[in-house]
């Protein structure tokens, strides 16, 4: 059984390569536009003293994290703090609110406290239709904060939330994971657009 499976294993982890590869190959130029779009308003808040409040559900949450992280700390070169704060990890807010309000409330009270007119609301989510994630954009849109949404499908509620002034980076894909896949790849990118700005571009990135 074991010279049957592992064959069939090894290929369909190969088709999961592949199909990944080929969905990053697909939104390359459709997505662009967006994520430099999103570098540009990002590069802008933090060095005017502003910072991102990110958020999101399940793998969505981790990624968040992985941006504050790769934000505060650093990329790929070394270069000053920049503001970032991931409204996932807080576990006595997170059930607080939860349990006294509704989990739909755990991000919007938290970007209601924290954010100012300037900052960014970076919002995750696959589907677009998570409840938290849509009350924490209108949340920053009440704070005169611009929201850099990634996505996944068609967009869901959270496209039509969105104001000219936002930026809408939708993977156009209906599996969870090859969106994520996608949403990490763009974040990684923004990070280093940032760090392009700020500190000007290498041949080679040690």
């Amino acid at each position: 059984m074991g010279g049957i499976i592992g064959p069939m294993q090894e290929l369909r982890i190969q088709q999961h390569f592949i199909d990944s590869a080929d969905l990053k190959y697909q939104c390359a130029q459709s997505l662009s536009k967006p994520i430099a779009a999103a570098v540009q308003a990002i590069l802008a808040c933090v060095t005017s003293g502003g910072k991102v409040l990110a958020c999101g559900n399940g793998g969505s949450a981790s990624d968040a994290q992985h941006f504050a992280a790769e934000f505060v700390g650093r990329f790929e070169r070394e270069r000053p703090e920049l503001g970032a704060i991931a409204l996932t990890t807080d576990s006595s807010i997170l059930t607080a609110i939860a349990n006294d309000y509704d989990f739909s409330q755990v991000f919007s009270r938290q970007v209601r406290a924290l954010g100012q007119a300037g900052d960014i609301l970076l919002a995750l989510s696959t589907s677009g239709n998570s409840p938290n994630v849509l009350e924490a954009v209108q949340a920053a849109h009440d704070r005169d904060m611009s929201v850099v949404a990634l996505t996944g499908r068609n967009g869901g509620k959270l496209a039509g939330r969105l104001r000219e002034t936002d930026i809408h980076i939708c993977v156009p894909h209906e599996r969870t994971a090859r969106i994520q896949e996608v949403h990490i790849l763009a974040l990684h990118c923004i990070c280093d657009g940032v760090d392009v700005q700020l500190l000007g571009d290498l041949e080679t990135v040690v």
